[in-house]
């Protein structure tokens, strides 16, 4: 029996390698330490480590083969649409086309915010601009109801501050990092035909804005609370909400009915609404809509525009140097056409023999989870019985989905026009495509993760869990490599996202998908009563120059430490080296990332930093310190004899499983981090909400 005590993570700063090492000192370092001596961030980048390798490994694979279907060199692959992808990645790779036009695309869409003279003028085009490519200050989107699934309903919210998240505000890099985006954002208004002391105005009226979002909208830590974004309102009180702002007609505008209530994401904002958007704010209003325009626009214009447009991103992420132009160009096409490039990886690099074996390997893991839940022994059979009905319904979805979603069909590619008249036009088709699911039924059976992303999740709204074939391979998986790997590594990664569908999020939801308590109110008391001690292990825990957020990253720790427990016993059921299991699983999380990249990660990201997410759920399994014969004296030793500050008590194997049922305090993952693109990009610059969790 191991337990938690005041040494966390072993012996030794993962932040730095030490090739001696032991395993029994510091098992990720053991593992990754020669790796980490040698490795070198690209340019371009904001880590390297196995994920960025895989992301690399990808991306250089679908560079290779856009660059051949373009040059005639290949034929383009029968999946539908895929063709409109190449037609805009001919677009972008155009630079001799796009240097020459320099802000010219533009002009049009400049000038439609440059044209509003007053708050009249504002109320008046609203509209139009929240259609088009846009940012408001408002968010609305539309998505399942969180109470009936299967129907879509509309959501509202605030839209994103300058600064990664409102915390960042009371940092000593506030002032530095709104310096560089303040002069950035004079020179591309200037480059744009702007005048000086005319820039200089609107960006200071933007900040001054911006400064008065930051003291409203949530933080990353709010946003974590995945139930609080649930609030209906009625629509006349909603509406009632706004005295300056004639919301009624805006929402006429663009909705294609008038909905019965709104769901509201953020109150706070909602109550503050009016003293933002009012008559006596609109020079602010309007700098602060030119600003994220200028901002968001640029990297579809010139290299000239491009490179203005990088030192703020630079100064956030710590990246030494902007994409190539090839590359940017592949990305953009693939963040167009997203799915319909990820059916044609998955069809192409992702074999069916691969995916029978995938799908074993979660049935098998599955099966674990049953046992688990049958044999605990705090739980009503009532409750139980529930859970293990929810687990029996989850939808699997294993390297990419076999029809392509609507709206691909609606995006329409012209090669006679710009680039940015092809976003921009990109752009109001999705925007109008998701205001009008308001009228259609919830479609179970769209994927949140194209099949070219290294990535998962669970959907606690459509209780399936995603596995694209981006994620499925070396070193997570390999049909070739040894199956105690496989469970170290993709194993580990499948009992996470499971265990998603239980924890602090999940156990909020039933097997449809609705936010609907299916406890006892004895167990559910029982369960609050074991909140907390997950926090405390990962709080203020140091990496490079940042502290972790316990509450912000509870979530994801206890789907870490109960997917381990899960993949270990798996493993022992199937007889594998456990040795290899433990080895991979540290592998899978190596990593080395920037200074700034740590500060805005932490910031941000409700998942702790990966080179922390090893030590601490490993030292929690009996299976450990038997495979390694850990003793007392060595580094990764949890005292057995501490017990009234203890996460675990009896069997740790089994409680580590257990504890996805056991720990109810915030909410976890609406916000993805955004270097991981888990956040997904309204079409008026600002961010909506996916629902669900990885």
């Amino acid at each position: 029996m191991r337990r938690y005590f005041a040494v966390r993570g072993g012996a030794g700063d993962v932040a730095e390698p030490d090739v001696n090492t032991k395993p029994q000192d510091n098992l990720y370092l053991a593992v990754n330490s020669e790796w980490l001596s040698k490795a070198e961030i690209p340019a371009d980048r904001t880590s390297t480590g196995v994920n960025s390798e895989l992301d690399i490994r990808i991306e250089d694979r679908m560079m290779k083969d856009f660059a051949n279907i373009a040059a005639g060199k290949e034929e383009i692959p029968k999946v539908r649409d895929f063709d409109k992808a190449i037609a805009l990645y001919k677009i972008a790779k155009a630079f001799v086309k796009r240097d020459a036009d320099g802000a010219r695309p533009i002009q049009n869409d400049l000038q439609k915010i440059l044209d509003l003279n007053n708050f009249t003028d504002f109320k008046q085009n609203a509209a139009k601009l929240f259609i088009g490519p846009y940012a408001l200050p408002v968010v609305y989107d539309v998505d399942a109801d969180m109470k009936n699934t299967d129907v879509n309903v509309l959501y509202f919210g605030g839209p994103g501050t300058f600064l990664p998240d409102t915390t960042t505000y009371q940092t000593s890099d506030a002032k530095k990092l709104l310096d560089i985006l303040q002069k950035q954002s004079i020179n591309l208004l200037m480059m744009a035909g702007l005048g000086k002391t005319e820039a200089k105005t609107y960006v200071e009226s933007a900040l001054a804005f911006d400064q008065k979002l930051s003291k409203v909208v949530k933080s990353t830590e709010e946003w974590s609370d995945y139930a609080a974004i649930y609030n209906p309102v009625s629509y006349a009180d909603f509406i009632a909400k706004f005295k300056s702002f004639d919301m009624a007609d805006f929402l006429d505008q663009i909705l294609p009915v008038k909905p019965d209530r709104v769901i509201v994401m953020e109150p706070r904002f909602l109550k503050h609404a009016e003293e933002l958007i009012n008559e006596q704010n609109f020079d602010e209003i309007k700098g602060w809509m030119l600003v994220k325009y200028i901002n968001n626009v640029a990297k579809y214009l010139s290299q000239e525009f491009r490179e203005a447009a990088f030192p703020f991103d630079q100064a956030i992420s710590g990246t030494l140097k902007m994409p190539s132009q090839i590359k940017q160009a592949y990305r953009l096409a693939n963040g167009a056409f997203d799915e319909v490039v990820g059916i044609y990886y998955g069809q192409k690099y992702f074999g069916a023999e691969a995916k029978h074996d995938v799908e074993d390997m979660i049935h098998k893991m599955l099966k674990v989870y049953e046992e688990r839940i049958k044999s605990n022994d705090w739980l009503s059979e009532d409750t139980k019985k529930k859970a293990i009905v929810k687990l029996n319904a989850l939808v699997l979805k294993i390297g990419y989905p076999e029809k392509i979603e609507e709206i691909y069909d609606l995006l329409q590619v012209d090669p006679a026009k710009s680039l940015y008249e092809n976003e921009a036009a990109m752009a109001t088709v999705r925007t109008r495509y998701e205001m009008n699911k308001l009228t259609k039924p919830v479609d179970r059976s769209v994927w949140l993760m194209p099949g070219n992303l290294n990535n998962a999740c669970y959907d606690p709204q459509r209780n399936d869990l995603t596995f694209p074939a981006g994620i499925l391979q070396k070193p997570f998986y390999d049909i070739h490599q040894s199956r105690g790997a496989n469970y170290g590594g993709i194993g580990a990664t499948i009992g996470h996202e499971v265990s998603h569908a239980f924890d602090n999020s999940g156990a909020k939801f039933d097997e449809h998908g609705n936010m609907n308590n299916w406890w006892t109110k004895e167990d559910f008391a029982e369960f609050n009563k074991r909140v907390g001690q997950m926090v405390d292990i990962f709080d203020g825990l140091q990496y490079g120059p940042a502290k972790v957020n316990g509450k912000q990253v509870v979530g994801e720790n206890i789907a870490d430490l109960a997917g381990l427990a899960c993949a270990v016993q798996a493993g022992k059921n199937d007889g594998v080296d456990l040795k290899d299991l433990f080895e991979n699983y540290a592998r899978s999380w190596m990593q080395k990332q920037r200074p700034e990249a740590i500060k805005t990660e932490v910031q941000v990201d409700v998942h702790a930093p990966q080179p922390t997410r090893v030590n601490i759920p490993v030292q929690c399994q009996d299976a450990f310190y038997e495979a390694f014969d850990v003793k007392p004296e060595d580094g990764m030793w949890l005292d057995p004899s501490v017990i009234s500050s203890t996460l675990l008590t009896g069997d740790a194997m089994n409680q580590s499983y257990t504890i996805i049922l056991e720990v109810f305090s915030n909410i976890i993952e609406i916000f993805t981090q955004v270097l991981r693109t888990n956040m997904f990009k309204h079409t008026n610059g600002s961010y909506v909400i996916p629902l669900l969790i990885t």
